[in-house]
């Protein structure tokens, strides 16, 4: 028997997933993503994503990211945040970890509890695309629109 699941048990799902990284950010790196979202991350940082490129602590809600109630299978970006990412180092974006408020120190995840979410960045076709894949030291680049949507395959 194949799973069949209502857009209202998708939406739930998805906003428990906004909940466990409602005021997290995006930390970019160089290079491809690791194995899993439990794995170390590879690769060179250069930067993350916060509100306004401000700065971002775990545990403080200041300037963390923040989605809108899931609709239609996806979650957006709130509308009211402005998301970009302020360069700490030069290099080509390959990859994002989405990381929760929640303290993490980056290590592998033995225990798999820490909210993570990674994806691919590119100019097109990835789970994040920018239009300059170019993360310049002290150069801000801002995320228009961030999407994470449940696969129509998956029903």
């Amino acid at each position: 028997m194949t799973w069949r699941i209502s857009n209202n048990d998708l939406n739930a799902m998805l906003d428990a997933l906004a909940t466990n990284h409602a005021n997290g950010a995006i930390l970019i790196y160089e290079g491809s993503q690791p194995a899993n979202a439990h794995a170390a991350p590879t690769g060179k940082y250069l930067g993350k994503v916060t509100v306004g490129g401000g700065a971002w602590e775990a545990g403080q809600p200041t300037n963390g990211l923040n989605f809108k109630a899931a609709a239609g299978r996806s979650l957006k970006k709130a509308d009211n945040e402005t998301w970009q990412i302020k360069g700490e180092a030069d290099g080509t974006a390959g990859w994002f970890r989405f990381v929760g408020n929640a303290a993490d120190d980056g290590a592998a995840d033995s225990t798999e509890s820490t909210p993570r979410i990674d994806g691919r960045i590119a100019v097109s076709g990835a789970e994040m695309n920018l239009s300059n894949t170019q993360i310049v030291t002290g150069a801000t680049t801002t995320i228009d629109s961030f999407e994470l949507r449940w696969p129509a395959n998956v029903l």
